[in-house]
């Protein structure tokens, strides 16, 4: 089979946990390679994501290395098992590889910590909110691909509603509450349909208010997306550029900081609903 041309975030991280265990182990690909029995450049190509694996040969290759972490294991064989094209394959060619990568991450996760200023999550934007998201950029976006946008944006809504979604606890700035994208008609809709979103029993709202002040991490808009074990845990950073996933543990333990930080000034969710519910009112 040929090499893929263009792996996956996901499949990039399977080959990047296996390729962190040979290291670990201290051997090469030459070696690592002589074990299975395969050409040396099969255990590049692997640990690229250039090349698919099987969940047989994840565990020969963790046996190899002496890895002892069998909940590691069995989650790094479950990702080689799901070769199943997502449904966001179908926007391939559209949009950029790195929004297929976001909606990839989100169909995985297990649970979502979500923190944002300025821009209100995408799993909770109404389709004209979203649409007027997209309008204010630079440069402008042609008709079409704003609605391709608008489009994989509403599919990748559909997470919420598998028969177990992702747990999601979303904290809000009141800035980005007060954000009116698309005029006060559209955010007034906005508000309330994120008022009904934080009914779900799998979905935390928390809001802060201008008053709380500083808090780390203000700047940025956070998705911290866990795994069944926290070594395959990603956060994802939104930019003017494009999201960045980052997976090191030191980075991953800085976020989990970020985000108690900023749910220690957030309100309650009762409180938090209630102060959404007066700005939706006073639009």
């Amino acid at each position: 089979m040929a090499p893929r041309s263009a792996p996956t975030a996901r499949q990039q991280r399977l080959g990047l946990e296996l390729r962190k265990m040979r290291v670990a182990a201290g051997m090469t690909t030459e070696y690592a390679a002589g074990l299975l029995g395969v050409p040396r450049t099969n255990v590049p190509n692997m640990e690229s994501g250039r090349s698919g694996i099987s969940p047989e040969r994840v565990r020969t290759l963790a046996n190899n290395y002496g890895c002892t972490d069998q909940a590691l294991v069995d989650a790094l064989a479950a990702m080689a098992a799901d070769r199943d094209k997502g449904w966001w394959e179908s926007y391939r060619g559209q949009l950029p590889d790195a929004f297929l990568d976001i909606a990839e991450m989100e169909w995985h996760a297990e649970r979502m910590r979500i923190a944002v200023s300025v821009h209100l999550p995408g799993l909770l934007q109404t389709e004209k909110h979203a649409r007027a998201v997209f309008e204010a950029v630079i440069p402008a976006l042609s008709r079409a691909d704003v609605e391709v946008r608008v489009s994989q944006r509403m599919d990748r809504q559909q997470v919420l509603d598998r028969p177990t979604p992702p747990e999601l606890d979303v904290i809000i700035h009141e800035a980005a509450l007060r954000m009116e994208f698309g005029g006060s008609a559209v955010a007034r809709r906005q508000l309330e349909h994120l008022l009904r979103m934080s009914e779900r029993e799998n979905l935390t709202l928390r809001v802060i208010p201008f008053k709380a002040g500083g808090f780390p991490g203000a700047g940025q808009s956070v998705v911290y997306a866990e795994s069944s074990v926290p070594q395959l845990d990603t956060v994802e950073l939104d930019s003017t550029h494009g999201p960045e996933f980052i997976d090191s543990e030191n980075q991953l333990s800085k976020y989990r900081a970020v985000l108690a930080a900023a749910e220690s000034v957030a309100l309650d969710p009762g409180t938090s609903r209630d102060f959404v519910h007066v700005l939706a009112t006073d639009l």
